[in-house]
Order: C-alpha cells, then sequence, then structure tokens
C-alpha cells in the first residue's frame, strides 16, 4: 500500500482548481510506497483535455527531488470535467514503467477525488492509498 501526505493531496487539488477548466500537471515525489511531495508544471498543450509536462519542470523536479535524497515516483493531472480514471489518451501515452498516476477528477456529484494508478499500455491497476500528515 501507497502513503500519501494529505498536504499533497491539498496541493494538487488547489492546482487543479487553479488550471480548471485546463488540466493541470506535475510530478509526485517521494520514496517506494510514499508520496512526501508534488511539483507543479506547466502545460504545455492548448485546450482544455490534453496535458503534457514542461521538460524543464520535470528535470527541476528530479534535481529538487535528488538533493532531498527522493526521487520523481509519479506524476499527477486532472480532469477537470470526468472521473478520476486514465482516459485513453492517458493509457496510449503513459510512459516510466512503474510510475504511479495520482488523477484528480470530479465525482456524480461535482466534488473533486483523487485516485490512484499504475499504467502502462496494457492494463490500469488502481491502488489504494493511506493518507498520512
Amino acid at each position: 500500500m501507497t502513503a500519501v501526505v494529505q498536504r499533497v493531496l491539498d496541493e494538487v487539488r488547489a492546482h487543479a482548481r487553479d488550471e480548471s477548466p485546463r488540466e493541470c500537471c506535475g510530478m509526485l515525489v517521494g520514496s517506494s510506497g510514499r508520496i512526501v511531495d508534488s511539483a507543479r508544471s506547466a502545460n504545455l498543450e492548448d485546450g482544455t483535455t490534453r496535458f503534457r509536462i514542461d521538460p524543464r519542470d520535470h528535470i527541476r523536479a528530479i534535481r529538487d527531488a535528488r538533493s532531498r535524497q527522493l526521487d520523481v515516483i509519479g506524476f499527477y493531472h486532472s480532469h477537470p470535467r470526468s472521473r478520476a480514471y486514465p482516459s485513453e489518451t492517458d493509457v496510449a501515452e503513459a510512459g516510466y514503467a512503474g510510475a504511479m498516476h495520482l488523477i484528480v477528477g470530479v465525482d456524480e456529484r461535482g466534488a473533486l477525488e483523487a485516485r490512484l494508478f499504475t499504467i502502462d499500455r496494457l492494463s490500469v491497476t488502481e491502488l489504494t492509498y493511506d493518507v498520512t500528515t
């Protein structure tokens, strides 16, 4: 099971609200089984239904994580108008085998939901997580 620090969930949800109706995106920082930080990225895609992480932001997140003896262990993005589940595009464009993907979307009541996955080109696996302080 993965642990996610509450502050990370709060930051990712805030990023999703700030960018809506565009998708937000960024990196997840931590160590094996624990997400302790997030790093925002600019979304280089136009429109409201795609995201592309700025490579400069990605490199900056890797360097910052390493300086703290951590790693970029995954990515996050939002679905401003749909559920927090990987789209066909998310699956087709997933790279980084073993990386975690946190998706923030809207549930049937319109509230933000956050779900965690591993994605490869053949399957999507939802991961359970505990929220910690």
